[in-house]
Parts: C-alpha cells; sequence; structure tokens
C-alpha cells in the first residue's frame, strides 16, 4: 500500500515536470519571437529645413481714423422746418443737409434791405453836394456812417440765416439722424456726424528706438478682423515729432486707400511696418512644433541601419529648438537645427524618440508664407 503511494506520488512529480518544461519551451519561444519581431514603421509627413528672406518688418496695433470727420451741430437755437438728408448717404460738400425756421430773421432782413437802400441813395445825394460845398463834412461823415450801418445790420442777417441753413462742411458719408423734424434745437446740438472715408488714416505706436528706421513713404501693410484674409497697403505720410513721456513711444500715421469704405473709423487693426531690409532666417512648418511648457521641440528624421539584418530605415529624434517670429504657416528657428535637415511636418504629438517612420508626403499640405484661406 505504502509502494502504490510512493509510485503516485513520483508519477504526479514526473508529470508536473514534464508539463512544466514544455510550457518553459512555449515561454522561451514566445520570449525570443517578441525580441526579434519590431512594430511596422508609422507613415509620416516630413518638411525640409531651408533657408528664406524675409522681409523686415516692425509690428504694431492700431486705430483708423477719418481724414476728415466731424459731428454737424446747431450753431444757433431753433426749430427744425426741413431736414433734406437721409442717413447713411454720401453727400458733396456745401450740400443742404437740415433746414431751421429763418421767417423771422428774413422779415427783420428784408426791412434791413430797404433801410440800406435808403441809406445808400442820401450818401450818394449828399456826396453830391458835398462837392459842391453846399453841406459840411460832418452832415456827409453821418450819411456814411449811416450806410455802414446799414450794410452791418444786413450781413449780420444774413449771416443768421446761412448759420440755420446747415449744409456739409465736405464731401463724405453721413451716418444716424439724431433730430426729428419740429425739435427745437439748442446751440451745440447734434445733428449728424460726417465722414470722410477715401482716403483714410490709420494711426499706430513705435517704441522710440525704431525712430531711425522710420521714414516717410514707408509701405505699411494692415490686416483686421472685419476682413479677414486681405491685406491693406498704405504709405507713411506723417511722423509726430514728439515722444509720449509715459510710454516713450511715437506716434505714426500712414494713409490707406478705401474706395470701397470697408475700413471705417474707429476700428482697430494690425499694423506691419515694411523695412527695406531683409532678414535671413531658417524656417520650418509651425505644425511641426511640439509646443510644451518645458521647451518646444521637433521631430528630426535620421538614417538608420538595422542591427539584425544590416538593412537602412528611417527613425525619428526629439530635438529642442528656440523659435522666432511666426509668419503665415511658418515659424522661424533661431536656434536647434541646421539647414538641410528633414522635419516631421505634422502630427509631432503622437511620436516618440527612436521611432521607425516611413516617409509619405502623398497627403501632405501645402505650407504657405502669405496664405488666403478660402473659407472663414
Amino acid at each position: 500500500m505504502k509502494k502504490r503511494i510512493i509510485y503516485t506520488v513520483v508519477g504526479l512529480i514526473v508529470v508536473i515536470g514534464v508539463l512544466g518544461g514544455v510550457k518553459a519551451l512555449q515561454i522561451g519561444k514566445m520570449v525570443a519571437h517578441g525580441e526579434q519581431s519590431m512594430p511596422p514603421p508609422l507613415p509620416v509627413n516630413t518638411a525640409v529645413v531651408h533657408r528664406e528672406s524675409w522681409q523686415s518688418l516692425l509690428t504694431s496695433v492700431g486705430s483708423l481714423q477719418a481724414v476728415q470727420g466731424v459731428m454737424v451741430t446747431a450753431e444757433l437755437a431753433g426749430k427744425v422746418v426741413h431736414i433734406a438728408f437721409e442717413p447713411g448717404t454720401k453727400v458733396q460738400a456745401g450740400a443742404l443737409l437740415l433746414q431751421q425756421d429763418t421767417s423771422s430773421e428774413k422779415a427783420q432782413l428784408s426791412g434791413a434791405e430797404a433801410e440800406l437802400d435808403l441809406a445808400k441813395v442820401n450818401l450818394k445825394r449828399l456826396s453830391k453836394l458835398l462837392a459842391d460845398g453846399t453841406i459840411a463834412q460832418s452832415q456827409y461823415d453821418d450819411a456814411a456812417a449811416k450806410f455802414k450801418e446799414a450794410v452791418a445790420k444786413v450781413d449780420n442777417f444774413r449771416a443768421i440765416i446761412a448759420k440755420k441753413t446747415i449744409r456739409a462742411p465736405f464731401a463724405g458719408r453721413l451716418g444716424l439722424r439724431l433730430v426729428d423734424l419740429g425739435q427745437i434745437l439748442k446751440e451745440g446740438d447734434k445733428i449728424v456726424s460726417l465722414q470722410s472715408l477715401d482716403p483714410i488714416f490709420v494711426n499706430f505706436l513705435l517704441p522710440q528706438q525704431e525712430l531711425p528706421q522710420i521714414q516717410l513713404g514707408f509701405t505699411v501693410q494692415v490686416t483686421t478682423d472685419a476682413l479677414p484674409g486681405q491685406t491693406i497697403e498704405g504709405k507713411v505720410t506723417a511722423i509726430n515729432p514728439q515722444v509720449d513721456t509715459s510710454t516713450r513711444n511715437i506716434k505714426v500715421q500712414a494713409t490707406l486707400a478705401n474706395s470701397q469704405e470697408r475700413l471705417r473709423p474707429g476700428m482697430f487693426v494690425k499694423v506691419a511696418l515694411v523695412l527695406p531690409a531683409q532678414d535671413k532666417v531658417i524656417a520650418i512648418p509651425a505644425t511641426a512644433v511640439l509646443y510644451a511648457p518645458y521647451g518646444d521641440s521637433v521631430f528630426v528624421v535620421e538614417e538608420k541601419k538595422g542591427e539584425r539584418d544590416g538593412l537602412s530605415g528611417k527613425i525619428v529624434r526629439q530635438r529642442f529648438v528656440r523659435l522666432g517670429e511666426k509668419r503665415g504657416d511658418f515659424v522661424a528657428v533661431v536656434s536647434g537645427l541646421q539647414e538641410g535637415e528633414t522635419v516631421v511636418s505634422t502630427g509631432a504629438f503622437k511620436l516618440r524618440s527612436g521611432q521607425s517612420v516611413v516617409v509619405d508626403n502623398t497627403l501632405a499640405p501645402e505650407f504657405k508664407l502669405n496664405p488666403k484661406p478660402q473659407e472663414s
């Protein structure tokens, strides 16, 4: 009985040992296979690091201002009897905008003109009598003074009527109507805004150290969110002779053509002042950069031979870079890359250093220095 138990135990040990050996052989083969197998290369888009000449720019923000702009107001108190304009329309210089009640002034003007005619006749009659020596010089002087007084009185009434006949001081576009028919206006009451929109000024500030580089006639490029994808060019027409003592900035003014009146006074714009000099920069697509708090980096494509089969392939290495100015789809690299190197242009976030890749640029996006999006 004891021998049977011993044989059974020995048999179980042998069976367990055989099964353990078989399983160890299987695990060993799986480990060896895993060590020999490699993940397939990942397709990537690439771009060659190249050197470009970028136009040197001084950038700022500015605001638009009408070459001539005014809020038309009432110069004298009076009742509105006629409104001769439509809000938002263009008017020429001298166009009638509004008429105040001048019936009283016109009636007084008629009397003043009659007095002027009488004073003129008396002055002419006394002038002949003075020449004949039949009147004293004092009589003639009194008549001459009355004539001048009558002329001044007529001119005064005519000036009052002219001030109550409100006309456009210059050609431009009107704003919203701020008065109603029959309204009693006081001195200084607003009537309508009048703005001359073509051309239009853009005012912007630049640091005082940039003053030696600025000259009249330099080109400025203006962009605004109101006109996405469009750049309006103009010329520097004025430089303020005084530097702001609080900011140490100097105010510059440029003039822009605005025939379609898409630019309006008060709009916020971005301004780039074009300098004659050009900067040599190393540029890469902005999408190639992996931005991170600890530093910006790119993945550089390198050639590498396989350790087992000796076949060449491509891998990526992460490299930290220092970036400069950004323009369009590109960004300048100050340090970290050399001209002629190849970087992964898109999808850098899914890569790791040392990963095998294969270059496939069939669907690579086109990068432009001055992109013009079709849709906004």
